[in-house]
């Protein structure tokens, strides 16, 4: 995956050009994507991963639609420099990202 722009970046801890949050603390993490598949005939199956194992997914797989979203979300309990970030495991989004968005925060400090 790789995003166009950002909108916020507080911390820095995403890296835009890598498309990875690397977390700068332990805690409780709250993260969520919503993705937008357009003008495509294919199933998309996305994954939030967590140092590259894969977390949780979203399928968008409707063939008579011209726009399908999929969307999901999850905590994560993450160690200091623990990566989080979303993988295109099946499919194509055809128009990128652009349509899409990935976000997350610290919830608790522990």
């Amino acid at each position: 995956v790789s995003w166009d722009t950002m909108d916020m970046n507080i911390g820095n801890h995403f890296d835009l050009k890598a498309s990875v949050f690397q977390a700068p603390r332990r805690g409780i993490y709250s993260f969520g994507f919503h993705v937008v598949k357009v003008y495509n005939r294919q199933t998309i199956q996305v994954n939030l991963m967590q140092n590259d194992y894969p977390i949780i997914s979203a399928f968008a797989g409707d063939q008579d639609v011209t726009r399908e979203a999929a969307s999901n979300g999850v905590l994560l309990q993450l160690e200091r420099e623990d990566r989080v970030y979303l993988k295109l495991e099946r499919g194509t989004l055809m128009g990128g990202w652009k349509y899409s968005t990935f976000s997350g925060f610290l919830v608790f400090p522990l």
